[in-house]
């Protein structure tokens, strides 16, 4: 895989902050060497959070991440800070930008705050540096640094590298689940909402990890997983199914051949299948009129066989009994308000970062919403859950 290829929920988020003017955009210009971000000496040039997915050496894939001033004023300007805050939910890396004859100001220090109680590894650049003739000594984790000179460019960029976190905590898709030499059947539906010539996400990834372990795939449509399971001389490791044909697979299959799914996969990819596990009990206690927040890391085109829009509403209908009422969210708009929710169902992330993935089920676990994720409700609603997580015993093993 490419670096440009590379998705961004793979990819290390490095965001910067800092007060209208201090030269946030001016220093991620330097810093890639590219005009990613308009420089001007207006104040509140930067309205919206800007990203930019690129390779930056010596880090590699990267979103590099510019913000709206921390300080800006008005009711729009609240709202762009509201929105710099909201990053931080998905930042791996925080760079505080510093006008550096200005000094730290209160927006500065209430921000590296915010950035310390979250937990974000940051740097602190004070920018600006040809100006400051007498410069005070910094503490470990600053530097000054000049977009216009270059200063300090070169050795910002090798801090980041140096910190970068490993934010799936090496956690695998598969990999860890399969020998060398074993053989994986991925079943991958083909039909009206399925991307023409290519496969999605989780899909390619899990082949990419496979191939990582040394272990060989084959991937078949679920109409022919039967014929696919009959050739082979010896039964699988294991089946790996995209959700939404999770009955018939399971059907399909031999019990003795263990099987789940791309978005389960995901899901303890992003470090949030044991809370998904825990959270799809809640689907059996909804009640007339409750609202289900069903969100989607990813924008895309809705087909009409959608599967958050049409085909988990129908399900959730149809194995309840209930009259619910529905809402979505979908890329990197999630509601801060979870609280007239009685369930949030989530898709596997794999547009999303790991720490997007965690904010958003603390977020969750903070309302007192219960959350899960697509494969996880497919697989109970289908009645074998338990059958899903046969290759994570432990977890299993909480559903007696």
């Amino acid at each position: 895989m490419s670096m440009n290829a590379v998705p961004s929920g793979e990819r290390v988020h490095i965001a910067f902050f800092g007060r209208r003017n201090a030269g946030k955009s001016s220093l991620i210009n330097a810093v890639t060497g590219q005009d990613l971000a308009i420089v001007s000496e207006t104040k509140g040039t930067t309205t919206d959070p800007v990203y930019k997915s690129m390779e930056l050496l010596p880090l590699g894939p990267v979103v590099m991440i510019d913000t709206p001033g921390a300080d800006d004023e008005g009711d729009l300007g609240e709202q762009r800070v509201r929105r710099t805050r909201r990053v931080l939910n998905r930042t791996d890396i925080a760079v505080v930008v510093i006008d550096a004859a200005e000094g730290e100001s209160r927006f500065d220090g209430e921000l590296i705050a915010r950035i310390e109680e979250k937990r974000i590894p940051y740097l602190v650049a004070y920018n600006k540096a040809e100006l400051v003739s007498d410069r005070a000594p910094l503490p470990e984790h600053a530097l000054y640094v000049s977009a216009q000179t270059g200063e300090g460019v070169r050795e910002l960029k090798e801090r980041l590298a140096r910190i970068v976190p490993d934010e799936n905590g090496g956690r695998r898709l598969v990999a860890d689940l399969l020998q060398p030499g074993q053989l994986a059947v991925l079943v991958v539906p083909v039909d009206s909402a399925a991307p023409k010539a290519r496969l999605i996400l989780p899909q390619q990834q899990v082949i990419r990890d496979a191939l990582d372990a040394g272990a060989m795939t084959l991937t078949v449509k679920e109409t022919e997983l039967s014929a696919a399971l009959a050739s082979l001389k010896e039964p699988p490791a294991m089946v790996i199914t995209d959700s939404q044909a999770f009955r018939s697979v399971a059907a399909d299959t031999p019990l003795s051949v263990p099987l789940t799914s791309f978005s389960i996969l995901m899901a303890r990819y992003k470090g949030l299948l044991p809370g998904a596990v825990d959270g799809v009990a809640a689907i059996g206690r909804l009640r007339d009129g409750d609202t289900v927040l069903i969100s989607e890391g990813c924008t895309h085109h809705r087909q009409c066989e959608d599967i958050g829009t049409v085909k988990l509403p129908r399900w959730l209908r149809e194995h309840t009994g209930k009259e619910l009422r529905f809402e979505t969210s979908s890329g990197t708009e999630f509601p801060e308000d979870l609280s007239r929710y009685a369930l949030v169902l989530h898709c596997g992330g794999c547009m999303l970062n790991a720490r997007e993935m965690v904010y958003r089920a603390k977020c969750a676990a903070d309302a007192g919403v219960p959350m899960t994720n697509y494969g996880v409700a497919i697989a109970h609603m289908n009645g074998i859950l338990k059958r899903a997580l046969s290759v994570f015993p432990q977890l299993a093993a909480k559903l007696g």
